[in-house]
């Protein structure tokens, strides 16, 4: 059997795709191909918001191809992660991003494909020649005790022939031990992610007595240990923990996207997110005379940005001026957001 090495936030691995390394420095940007499947797995964690035919590149919605590359650029992706829903029923979408890709980042750019259909071998080809390096197989749960009599054997098989770097990906729960064994005899890794609760999926677990493991988290009790035990056999296997996916993969990829990204004047924190100071004017006339006193104080213009009403400025900055521009701003903050468009505000302090 290969070594077990252990990894950051409870994960572990004997074996690493490519996708999986480019994965762990947060070097990868996940497309989103469409929200639509037709398979009904319980533990499905997608967002409603995504469970229609819409397409995002991280967490930007795609309206054109230059929203893709500018994700890419954006956060210096070496390689992308093709998810859903089920791509594969839009087959002509990831054939087209895959090539896209490809063409403007080169061969070295990886991109991997989650999918729960076991494509034809016209399929599996097409995608080996446009580009796609990894393929890992979702097959439905009704089907785990009986995969080698399955399309997915041979799927495997002929994607295994084409060169594709070629696995199995699931949630770690009762029966992924058949899967591991299935693995085996085929040649192929598994990836076993950690069960997580989420808000789609959590009435569906708890019908089926799954439970969170701790407060912390939103993590199934017993998942990682059901991981433990199939790895004592497994020959290629690596478990994604919740925690790692939230610690670790968003954290380095937060950090990526802001070192392209951020301003001047914003301070990038251990977290990936970005702080600066804002200052929120009622009145054109008041933002410009906040402005100029700002430039007259010595404030370059690239250490500030005049927004409709306010302006965002270094928050070392703001807490220097705050007091001598107060009477003329409605409110002073600094604020800590994720550094993506219309990312996510974690926190605003009133000065």
């Amino acid at each position: 059997m290969s070594e077990i090495i252990p990894g950051e936030a409870g994960s572990f691995h004997s074996f690493l795709s490519e996708g999986c390394k480019l994965c762990q420095h947060g070097a990868k940007m996940v497309l989103f191909i469409t929200g639509k499947c037709t398979k009904d797995c319980f533990y499905c964690p997608v967002s409603e918001e995504r469970r229609e035919d819409v397409t995002f590149a991280n967490e930007r919605r795609v309206l054109s191809d230059r929203d893709v590359l500018d994700e890419a650029k954006q956060m210096n992706a070496l390689g992308t992660g093709i998810t859903g829903g089920e791509p594969l029923l839009r087959p002509e979408r990831v054939l087209h991003y895959i090539g896209l890709l490809k063409r403007e980042f080169g061969p070295r750019h990886h991109i991997h494909m989650y999918t729960s259909i076991a494509p034809d071998s016209k399929l599996l080809k097409e995608l080996a020649d446009t580009g796609l390096d990894e393929i890992r197989f979702h097959p439905a749960l009704k089907l785990w005790g009986r995969l080698e009599e399955s399309p997915y054997a041979g799927a495997i098989r002929f994607a295994k022939k084409l060169g594709l770097e070629t696995g199995i990906e699931i949630p770690s729960i009762k029966d992924a031990d058949i899967v591991a064994c299935f693995a085996n005899s085929i040649g192929c890794f598994l990836n076993l992610n950690e069960l997580e609760f989420s808000d789609t999926n959590a009435d569906a677990m708890k019908a089926m007595d799954y439970y969170l493991k701790d407060d912390v988290s939103n993590a199934v009790a017993g998942s990682e240990e059901y991981a433990i035990g199939i790895a004592s056999y497994c020959e290629k296997i690596h478990f994604c923990s919740s925690s790692y996916k939230d610690a670790v993969q968003l954290r380095r990829r937060l950090i990526r996207i802001a070192e392209n990204t951020a301003r001047p004047f914003d301070i990038i924190s251990e977290d990936g997110t970005i702080l600066y100071g804002c200052i929120e004017c009622a009145t054109a006339d008041d933002l410009e005379y906040v402005k100029e006193e700002l430039l007259y104080g010595g404030v370059t213009p690239e250490m500030m940005e005049v927004c409709i009403n306010t302006i965002e400025i270094a928050g070392w900055i703001l807490e220097d001026v705050a007091e001598a521009i107060r009477d003329y701003a409605v409110k002073l903050y600094i604020i800590e957001r994720y550094p993506i468009e219309g990312g996510l505000i974690v926190e605003k302090i009133p000065l």
